[in-house]
């Protein structure tokens, strides 16, 4: 029988690598909270129309990419319900905006989510077909602000503070601005126009988008395309004079703050959601572990989003980091992770002490300290060896150290052995203590 394995596209988490995907969500938590962001957790699958009206129906995402099926109708009357597992979640958090009211606080709204998306393209180093993101989103009626550029260059600011607390190094900003709602068709008229002689000429992938989706052929990476894409029309020269002054007081805002950045031109992003400001930050392949993808996070305004899928007016600024890259990342700036050794690991000098044993390690981790059990049916010379895998610390539970209190306590690093009294146990065993053991 042969054994079964993860789908293609998708694999498990595993100790220790799980520490360092509990380190990046535990940051996000902490840095979001001090900019007064909420978490909100919207469902994986949605009405498929969702992502066809906000995303766009001629995106990748939506033509090619989508898990989607027919939910059976519960009666012949009704008719099967498309779903679609999320291929992002900005469209979600927009939906439940709508849903709930939230515009009706008349407050901006300030929200990140943590979670899994789904895409069915080709896997590569950093890309799944399950992969995870960290987003978040400021959203609100604009009364409250929400078309202020202030509220752009809070969350680059937000992000550059983000990336630096994780230790992240050599990291880049790339900004631009896709204009508005006006501004945007005019410039795709006039790159479909630049596109019709040169199309023909460039990979199979950028002949099919000059057709569908234009903005994407700036993004294509092709060798032998880039000469080409320089020469097409810039954004820059078809946006008005409103959408001007709102990328130079973003531009304004970061520089005050100290926030270095580079303008993009190519910097347009393919989803039919976005407006004024997108950007993306990267860092630098030899220094990211991502090959040639060095993108760590993206995205942009959407002023329009909530009306394309049936909201009142509410503009808005997000952004959705690719964890599964950050991580490689940090993996490929830090080193091999090592695994998080326990505080200590008790060894019970035998089987009948095995209950006070899990009665001492219940003190213990009520105290807050990560402890390991051994089994007292183990041998010394076994418990030692297994302790010294998985822990910084032995604590050797006998007969004498039950009934007198005073535990002998090993350290693994030092090859120190100390007595310890009972009730000083917790305090000595803390790493984070400055005191060292009482004999």
């Amino acid at each position: 029988m042969s054994i079964l394995k993860a789908v293609r596209g998708t694999r498990d988490l595993l100790p220790p690598e799980t520490e360092i995907w509990n380190h990046i969500e535990n940051t996000a938590r902490s840095v979001f909270g001090r900019y007064s962001f909420g978490e909100i957790r919207t469902p994986i699958f949605e009405d498929t129309q969702l992502f066809a009206r906000g995303v766009g129906e001629e995106t990748d995402i939506v033509a090619k990419e989508m898990y989607t099926w027919e939910d059976r109708a519960r009666a012949q009357s009704e008719k099967a319900q498309s779903l679609t597992l999320r291929p992002e979640n900005t469209a979600g958090v927009v939906r439940a905006y709508i849903e709930h009211g939230l515009g009706e606080s008349g407050m901006l709204q300030k929200l990140y989510y943590i979670g899994p998306q789904f895409r069915r393209e080709r896997p590569q180093k950093g890309r799944y077909r399950q992969f995870y993101q960290i987003g978040a989103e400021v959203i609100g009626p604009p009364s409250a602000g929400s078309e202020s550029p202030l509220r752009d260059a809070e969350v680059l600011e937000m992000l550059a503070t983000f990336l630096n607390e994780l230790g992240i190094t050599g990291w880049k900003l790339l900004i631009n601005s896709v204009g508005s709602a006006s501004d945007r068709p005019r410039y795709i008229a006039a790159l479909r126009e630049a596109l019709r002689d040169v199309a023909p000429t460039m990979c199979i992938d950028c002949q099919r988008r000059a057709e569908t989706n234009p903005l994407r052929v700036l993004d294509c990476k092709v060798p032998e395309d880039q000469p080409i894409i320089e020469t097409l029309p810039r954004i820059a020269d078809y946006l008005d004079e409103a959408s001007q002054a709102h990328f130079a007081a973003v531009r304004a805002a970061l520089d005050t703050c100290g926030v270095a950045y580079e303008i993009s031109h190519r910097l347009v992003r393919g989803l039919d959601y976005y407006t004024r400001t997108t950007f993306e930050f990267q860092v630098q392949s030899e220094e990211g572990g991502l090959g040639a993808q060095n993108a760590l996070l993206g995205g942009g305004r959407y002023d329009g989003l909530s009306e394309m899928i049936g909201g009142p007016k509410a503009p808005g600024i997000g952004f959705a980091i690719g964890a599964d890259r950050l991580v490689l990342t940090l993996e490929a700036q830090a080193g091999q992770i090592a695994p998080r050794l326990a505080d200590a690991y008790i060894a019970p000098l035998g089987e009948g002490l095995n209950p006070a044993g899990l009665l001492l390690a219940r003190e213990l981790r009520r105290a807050g300290l990560r402890i390991e059990v051994g089994d007292g049916g183990f041998r010394l010379k076994k418990s030692f060896e297994t302790g010294n895998k998985l822990a910084r610390n032995i604590v050797l539970l006998g007969e004498d150290e039950l009934h007198s209190g005073i535990l002998t306590v090993k350290n693994f690093a030092s090859g120190e052995q100390t007595k310890i009294a009972r009730g000083e146990l917790a305090f000595a065993l803390n790493p984070d203590s400055h005191s060292s053991p009482q004999e």
